[in-house]
């Protein structure tokens, strides 16, 4: 099936006077067969390992017709030599430049790759084989110029690692919409699994921010331009994020600034679901408030956090079939919403000081 790019490609090389007609047949024929329709754009700052582990995934594919751009973002600890090593299996090219954040680093590839669709992963992912020949699937029997997919945890993570990717997906923490069909309004991709026609990238740009909620910000600005977005739900990752509390931390509060700098840009995009985690936050660190107000009062909020977190622990070890995972989710549904409190508290503080 040609799309809009494949037809005007096709057109622009029959106006040409220079080229004879057997030519131009045998060179689109060639053309068609050799471009890929998917083209893979994954930035990496100083994670060699993860390349190693996500390539391997994209080997097991069953569906091939991609290629797979690695843009190394300024690293000291390349990955070069292992991206060289799939270059018999895998249609892969490396790429090194400045480091100048995730999101121009995308750009960066979006700007080289020669597929018609551009699927940006994070590095710490892992494909599972049937992801292209879903995605491929949707797209034929219900188009969608840009989606995404959601992440789960892969059996072999680490408890940590479970701890995480529940805490980011669960109803208690997040509503339960990450990675559902259930959104708020139109579905907007997460770039740690998110699909985008060349003409969205055409008409909009890429992205204009290189970090700090740069994905949610250009999900924006394709919705905006009237492009059709979706989730498709089977597409989905194993995502590793980070494996340490702090590291988890670090992040969250990194989310939680993020969106107050989207807001900067679409301020009708900071609504009242978003405070949610603010809201959490200032609950906790006025407990000694509550102390002083009154010992029943403290009594009381102290036990409502405790319900919290035993259903967190409850929920997690039914669906990961563990305690250690249980307990863990307690200590991650905690820094999910307090770190991306704090981040959001003292981010949307500093624009309002800054007027």
């Amino acid at each position: 099936m040609f799309n809009v790019t494949k037809i005007k490609w096709l057109a622009n090389l029959l106006r040409r006077k220079d080229v004879s007609g057997d030519f131009k047949f045998l060179y689109f024929a060639n053309r068609m067969d050799s471009r890929p329709k998917y083209s893979v754009i994954i930035p990496v700052y100083n994670r060699p390992k993860e390349i190693d582990e996500i390539l391997g995934s994209l080997t097991l594919q069953t569906y091939t017709n991609f290629e797979v751009l690695i843009i190394e973002d300024g690293s000291t600890l390349k990955c070069e030599e292992i991206v060289k090593a799939y270059a018999d299996r895998l249609d892969v090219r490396y790429f090194y430049k400045a480091n100048s954040g995730q999101g121009f680093s995308r750009n960066y590839g979006y700007e080289r790759a020669r597929g018609d669709f551009f699927i940006v992963f994070d590095s710490d992912c892992l494909i599972p084989p049937h992801y292209f020949e879903v995605v491929d699937k949707q797209l034929e029997t219900n188009y969608l110029d840009a989606f995404g997919g959601p992440d789960v945890a892969h059996q072999s993570f680490t408890p940590i690692q479970k701890a995480i990717s529940y805490s980011m997906t669960s109803f208690l923490t997040t509503g339960g919409i990450r990675g559902r069909k259930k959104q708020l309004g139109p579905y907007h991709p997460r770039s740690f699994n998110m699909g985008i026609s060349r003409e969205v990238f055409e008409k909009t740009g890429g992205y204009i921010l290189p970090r700090k909620g740069e994905d949610i910000e250009f999900s924006i600005r394709i919705i905006k331009a009237g492009f059709k977005t979706g989730l498709i739900a089977d597409a989905f990752v194993f995502h590793k994020r980070r494996t340490s509390f702090a590291q988890f931390y670090k992040q969250l509060h990194f989310f939680g600034t993020a969106r107050i700098n989207i807001y900067r840009y679409h301020k009708s995009e900071l609504k009242l679901v978003h405070f949610f985690p603010a809201g959490f936050t200032l609950f906790v660190l006025l407990m000694p408030v509550y102390y002083l107000i009154s010992p029943f009062l403290f009594s009381i909020a102290i036990s409502l956090f405790l319900l919290f977190e035993l259903l967190n622990i409850i929920s997690a070890t039914l669906q990961n079939k563990s305690l250690t995972v249980g307990l863990c989710s307690a200590i991650t549904s905690f820094i999910q919403l307090f770190a991306y409190g704090i981040g959001f508290l003292k981010e949307g503080i500093r624009l309002f000081l800054r007027g």
